[in-house]
Protein backbone atom coordinates (compact mmCIF):
# COMPACT_ATOMS: atom_id res chain seq x y z
CA UNK A 1 0.00 0.00 0.00
CA UNK A 2 2.79 2.41 0.89
CA UNK A 3 4.49 1.93 -2.48
CA UNK A 4 1.24 2.57 -4.35
CA UNK A 5 0.64 5.65 -2.21
CA UNK A 6 4.08 7.07 -3.03
CA UNK A 7 3.66 6.41 -6.75
CA UNK A 8 0.15 7.90 -6.88
CA UNK A 9 0.99 10.94 -4.75
CA UNK A 10 4.07 11.60 -6.90
CA UNK A 11 1.92 11.54 -10.03
CA UNK A 12 -0.57 13.92 -8.41
CA UNK A 13 2.20 16.52 -8.08
CA UNK A 14 1.68 17.20 -11.79
CA UNK A 15 -1.23 19.32 -10.52
CA UNK A 16 0.42 22.52 -9.19
CA UNK A 17 -2.25 22.71 -6.52
CA UNK A 18 -0.86 19.61 -4.78
CA UNK A 19 1.85 19.69 -2.10
CA UNK A 20 3.24 16.79 -0.06
CA UNK A 21 4.19 17.56 3.55
CA UNK A 22 6.38 15.09 5.48
CA UNK A 23 8.00 14.76 8.88
CA UNK A 24 10.96 12.57 7.82
CA UNK A 25 8.82 9.40 7.45
CA UNK A 26 8.99 8.24 3.78
CA UNK A 27 11.27 11.14 2.86
CA UNK A 28 13.62 8.78 1.01
CA UNK A 29 10.72 7.33 -0.97
CA UNK A 30 9.67 10.83 -2.03
CA UNK A 31 13.23 11.96 -2.87
CA UNK A 32 12.73 11.64 -6.67
CA UNK A 33 9.53 13.67 -6.39
CA UNK A 34 11.36 16.29 -4.32
CA UNK A 35 14.01 16.62 -7.01
CA UNK A 36 11.35 17.36 -9.63
CA UNK A 37 9.15 19.55 -7.40
CA UNK A 38 11.41 20.92 -4.63
CA UNK A 39 8.94 23.65 -3.72
CA UNK A 40 6.04 21.20 -3.29
CA UNK A 41 7.61 18.31 -1.38
CA UNK A 42 8.24 19.76 2.05
CA UNK A 43 10.01 17.82 4.81
CA UNK A 44 9.79 19.66 8.13
CA UNK A 45 11.86 17.10 10.03
CA UNK A 46 10.62 15.22 13.09
CA UNK A 47 8.04 17.88 13.93
CA UNK A 48 4.60 16.38 13.36
CA UNK A 49 2.67 19.31 14.87
CA UNK A 50 4.52 21.68 12.55
CA UNK A 51 3.79 19.37 9.62
CA UNK A 52 0.03 19.75 10.14
CA UNK A 53 0.36 23.48 10.83
CA UNK A 54 2.22 23.94 7.55
CA UNK A 55 -0.53 21.96 5.78
CA UNK A 56 -3.13 24.29 7.26
CA UNK A 57 -1.25 27.33 6.01
CA UNK A 58 -0.86 25.82 2.56
CA UNK A 59 -4.58 25.03 2.44
CA UNK A 60 -5.37 28.66 3.27
CA UNK A 61 -3.45 29.67 0.14
CA UNK A 62 -5.45 27.27 -2.06
CA UNK A 63 -3.06 24.33 -2.04
CA UNK A 64 -4.26 20.75 -1.55
CA UNK A 65 -1.77 19.29 0.96
CA UNK A 66 -1.12 15.57 1.36
CA UNK A 67 0.23 15.04 4.89
CA UNK A 68 1.97 11.78 5.72
CA UNK A 69 3.46 9.90 8.68
CA UNK A 70 2.84 6.94 10.98
CA UNK A 71 -0.69 6.84 12.39
CA UNK A 72 0.18 7.70 16.04
CA UNK A 73 2.51 10.52 14.94
CA UNK A 74 0.09 11.96 12.40
CA UNK A 75 -3.19 11.73 14.33
CA UNK A 76 -2.47 11.38 18.04
CA UNK A 77 0.63 13.57 18.37
CA UNK A 78 -0.71 16.30 16.09
CA UNK A 79 -4.40 16.08 17.01
CA UNK A 80 -4.60 19.65 18.37
CA UNK A 81 -3.19 21.02 15.13
CA UNK A 82 -5.64 18.92 13.10
CA UNK A 83 -8.45 20.33 15.21
CA UNK A 84 -7.33 23.96 15.06
CA UNK A 85 -5.26 24.44 11.90
CA UNK A 86 -7.57 22.42 9.66
CA UNK A 87 -11.03 22.05 11.22
CA UNK A 88 -11.25 25.40 13.03
CA UNK A 89 -9.91 27.29 10.02
CA UNK A 90 -12.36 25.54 7.72
CA UNK A 91 -9.74 24.22 5.31
CA UNK A 92 -9.21 20.74 3.93
CA UNK A 93 -6.22 18.43 3.73
CA UNK A 94 -5.56 14.76 3.02
CA UNK A 95 -3.88 12.88 5.87
CA UNK A 96 -2.29 9.57 4.88
CA UNK A 97 -0.92 7.27 7.56
CA UNK A 98 1.04 4.03 7.62
CA UNK A 99 1.47 1.60 10.49
CA UNK A 100 -2.23 1.06 11.15
CA UNK A 101 -2.99 -0.31 14.64
CA UNK A 102 0.09 -2.48 15.12
CA UNK A 103 1.93 -3.12 11.85
CA UNK A 104 5.13 -2.04 13.61
CA UNK A 105 4.41 -3.96 16.82
CA UNK A 106 8.10 -4.74 17.27
CA UNK A 107 8.78 -0.99 17.69
CA UNK A 108 6.62 -0.82 20.83
CA UNK A 109 3.80 1.39 22.05
CA UNK A 110 5.06 4.53 20.31
CA UNK A 111 4.21 2.99 16.94
CA UNK A 112 0.79 1.54 17.83
CA UNK A 113 -2.22 3.57 16.67
CA UNK A 114 -5.56 1.82 17.22
CA UNK A 115 -7.34 5.02 18.34
CA UNK A 116 -6.69 7.07 15.18
CA UNK A 117 -10.05 6.63 13.45
CA UNK A 118 -11.92 7.23 16.71
CA UNK A 119 -10.04 10.54 17.12
CA UNK A 120 -10.74 11.62 13.54
CA UNK A 121 -14.37 10.70 14.20
CA UNK A 122 -14.58 13.50 16.80
CA UNK A 123 -14.11 16.03 13.99
CA UNK A 124 -16.78 17.28 11.60
CA UNK A 125 -17.50 15.70 8.22
CA UNK A 126 -14.21 13.95 7.57
CA UNK A 127 -14.01 11.20 5.00
CA UNK A 128 -12.10 8.12 6.21
CA UNK A 129 -10.77 5.40 3.92
CA UNK A 130 -9.22 2.16 5.19
CA UNK A 131 -8.04 0.25 2.10
CA UNK A 132 -7.92 -3.52 2.36
CA UNK A 133 -5.65 -4.07 -0.64
CA UNK A 134 -2.89 -2.11 -2.35
CA UNK A 135 -4.91 -1.83 -5.56
CA UNK A 136 -7.60 0.14 -3.72
CA UNK A 137 -5.10 2.88 -2.82
CA UNK A 138 -4.65 4.77 -6.14
CA UNK A 139 -8.35 5.33 -6.74
CA UNK A 140 -8.98 6.33 -3.14
CA UNK A 141 -6.10 8.80 -3.11
CA UNK A 142 -6.97 10.39 -6.43
CA UNK A 143 -10.59 10.80 -5.31
CA UNK A 144 -9.83 12.52 -2.02
CA UNK A 145 -7.01 14.71 -3.37
CA UNK A 146 -9.30 15.97 -6.14
CA UNK A 147 -11.88 16.95 -3.52
CA UNK A 148 -12.06 19.94 -1.18
CA UNK A 149 -12.84 18.55 2.26
CA UNK A 150 -10.60 16.81 4.78
CA UNK A 151 -9.91 13.12 4.45
CA UNK A 152 -7.95 10.48 6.34
CA UNK A 153 -6.50 7.50 4.44
CA UNK A 154 -5.26 4.71 6.70
CA UNK A 155 -2.74 2.44 4.99
CA UNK A 156 -1.60 -0.91 6.34
CA UNK A 157 0.92 -3.63 5.65
CA UNK A 158 -1.95 -6.11 6.07
CA UNK A 159 -4.01 -7.08 3.05
CA UNK A 160 -6.97 -9.04 1.81
CA UNK A 161 -6.39 -11.40 -1.11
CA UNK A 162 -8.68 -9.42 -3.41
CA UNK A 163 -9.18 -5.73 -4.09
CA UNK A 164 -12.58 -4.04 -4.19
CA UNK A 165 -11.71 -0.55 -5.52
CA UNK A 166 -15.36 0.52 -5.74
CA UNK A 167 -16.30 -0.50 -2.19
CA UNK A 168 -16.96 2.87 -0.64
CA UNK A 169 -20.59 1.92 -0.18
CA UNK A 170 -21.19 -1.50 1.34
CA UNK A 171 -20.47 -4.29 -1.12
CA UNK A 172 -21.90 -7.76 -0.48
CA UNK A 173 -19.16 -10.36 -0.89
CA UNK A 174 -21.13 -13.26 0.62
CA UNK A 175 -24.94 -13.42 0.56
CA UNK A 176 -26.58 -15.77 3.05
CA UNK A 177 -30.11 -14.80 2.05
CA UNK A 178 -32.97 -12.82 3.61
CA UNK A 179 -33.01 -12.52 7.38
CA UNK A 180 -29.41 -13.67 7.83
CA UNK A 181 -27.15 -11.84 10.30
CA UNK A 182 -25.05 -9.14 8.62
CA UNK A 183 -21.31 -8.83 9.13
CA UNK A 184 -19.67 -5.60 7.95
CA UNK A 185 -15.88 -5.88 7.51
CA UNK A 186 -13.78 -2.71 7.18
CA UNK A 187 -10.54 -2.77 5.21
CA UNK A 188 -7.93 -5.49 5.72
CA UNK A 189 -9.97 -7.62 8.17
CA UNK A 190 -12.26 -8.93 5.41
CA UNK A 191 -10.45 -12.22 4.77
CA UNK A 192 -10.30 -13.09 8.47
CA UNK A 193 -13.99 -12.28 8.82
CA UNK A 194 -14.89 -14.45 5.82
CA UNK A 195 -12.88 -17.34 7.25
CA UNK A 196 -14.57 -16.93 10.62
CA UNK A 197 -18.09 -17.39 9.18
CA UNK A 198 -17.21 -19.69 6.28
CA UNK A 199 -19.71 -22.36 7.35
CA UNK A 200 -22.16 -20.03 9.09
CA UNK A 201 -25.31 -18.49 7.51
CA UNK A 202 -23.97 -14.91 7.73
CA UNK A 203 -24.06 -12.26 5.00
CA UNK A 204 -20.75 -10.41 4.69
CA UNK A 205 -20.42 -6.89 3.30
CA UNK A 206 -17.20 -4.95 2.78
CA UNK A 207 -16.24 -1.29 2.82
CA UNK A 208 -13.00 0.66 2.72
CA UNK A 209 -14.84 3.90 3.56
CA UNK A 210 -16.17 3.78 7.12
CA UNK A 211 -16.86 7.55 7.03
CA UNK A 212 -19.26 8.61 5.80
CA UNK A 213 -20.73 5.23 6.62
CA UNK A 214 -23.14 3.80 4.05
CA UNK A 215 -26.27 4.09 6.19
CA UNK A 216 -28.64 3.41 3.27
CA UNK A 217 -26.75 0.27 2.34
CA UNK A 218 -26.78 -0.90 5.95
CA UNK A 219 -30.54 -0.41 6.20
CA UNK A 220 -31.06 -2.36 3.00
CA UNK A 221 -28.95 -5.31 4.19
CA UNK A 222 -29.49 -5.49 7.94
CA UNK A 223 -32.12 -7.57 9.67
CA UNK A 224 -31.86 -8.01 13.45
CA UNK A 225 -28.25 -9.04 14.10
CA UNK A 226 -25.40 -6.79 12.92
CA UNK A 227 -21.69 -7.46 13.45
CA UNK A 228 -19.03 -4.86 12.65
CA UNK A 229 -15.37 -5.92 12.42
CA UNK A 230 -12.89 -3.03 12.23
CA UNK A 231 -9.06 -3.07 12.31
CA UNK A 232 -8.86 -0.30 14.91
CA UNK A 233 -10.47 0.49 18.27
CA UNK A 234 -13.47 -1.76 18.92
CA UNK A 235 -16.77 0.09 18.88
CA UNK A 236 -15.59 3.01 16.73
CA UNK A 237 -18.53 2.62 14.33
CA UNK A 238 -21.14 1.71 16.94
CA UNK A 239 -22.45 5.29 16.93
CA UNK A 240 -23.09 5.49 13.18
CA UNK A 241 -24.58 1.98 12.97
CA UNK A 242 -26.85 2.69 15.93
CA UNK A 243 -28.00 5.95 14.36
CA UNK A 244 -28.70 4.28 11.00
CA UNK A 245 -30.88 1.63 12.66
CA UNK A 246 -32.34 3.79 15.43
CA UNK A 247 -35.94 3.10 14.35
CA UNK A 248 -35.45 -0.68 14.19
CA UNK A 249 -35.00 -3.32 16.88
CA UNK A 250 -31.51 -4.73 16.39
CA UNK A 251 -28.58 -6.31 18.18
CA UNK A 252 -25.07 -5.05 17.51
CA UNK A 253 -21.68 -6.69 18.09
CA UNK A 254 -18.59 -4.55 17.46
CA UNK A 255 -15.22 -6.25 17.19
CA UNK A 256 -11.84 -4.57 16.87
CA UNK A 257 -8.72 -3.73 18.84
CA UNK A 258 -9.36 -3.89 22.59
CA UNK A 259 -8.93 -0.92 24.91
CA UNK A 260 -6.67 -2.73 27.36
CA UNK A 261 -3.00 -1.97 26.74
CA UNK A 262 -1.26 -5.30 26.29
CA UNK A 263 2.31 -4.05 26.96
CA UNK A 264 3.67 -6.70 24.60
CA UNK A 265 5.73 -6.56 21.43
CA UNK A 266 5.25 -9.61 19.22
CA UNK A 267 4.17 -9.60 15.60
CA UNK A 268 1.04 -8.17 13.97
CA UNK A 269 -0.30 -11.74 13.81
CA UNK A 270 0.27 -12.07 17.56
CA UNK A 271 -1.73 -8.90 18.16
CA UNK A 272 -4.54 -10.18 15.94
CA UNK A 273 -4.71 -13.24 18.14
CA UNK A 274 -4.45 -11.36 21.43
CA UNK A 275 -7.27 -9.00 20.38
CA UNK A 276 -9.43 -11.80 18.97
CA UNK A 277 -9.16 -10.49 15.42
CA UNK A 278 -7.79 -13.66 13.88
CA UNK A 279 -10.30 -16.02 12.27
CA UNK A 280 -10.51 -18.25 15.35
CA UNK A 281 -11.06 -15.34 17.72
CA UNK A 282 -13.67 -13.73 15.49
CA UNK A 283 -15.49 -17.04 15.23
CA UNK A 284 -15.63 -17.43 19.01
CA UNK A 285 -17.07 -13.94 19.45
CA UNK A 286 -19.56 -14.29 16.60
CA UNK A 287 -20.74 -17.74 17.69
CA UNK A 288 -21.32 -16.47 21.23
CA UNK A 289 -23.27 -13.49 19.91
CA UNK A 290 -25.47 -15.57 17.61
CA UNK A 291 -26.03 -18.46 20.03
CA UNK A 292 -29.71 -18.98 20.90
CA UNK A 293 -30.76 -17.39 24.16
CA UNK A 294 -31.70 -20.06 26.71
CA UNK A 295 -35.38 -20.03 27.62
CA UNK A 296 -36.07 -20.00 31.36
CA UNK A 297 -38.32 -22.75 32.70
Amino acid sequence: MRENFVATATALLDDPRTTIVLADISAAAFAPAAERHPERVINVGIREQLMVGVAGGLALTGQRPIVHSYAPFLVERAYEQIKLDLDHQGVGAVLVSVGASYDRAAAGRTHLGPADVALIDTLHDWTVHVPGHRDEVPGVLRHVVCGQDSAYVRLSARSNARAYPDAGDLRVVRDAGPGAPLLVAVGPVLDQALAAVADRPVTVAYTHRPRPFDAAGLRALADTEVIVVEPYLAGTSARVVGAALADRPHRLLTLGVGRQELRRYGTPEDHDRWHGLDAAGLRRSIDAFLAPTPVSA
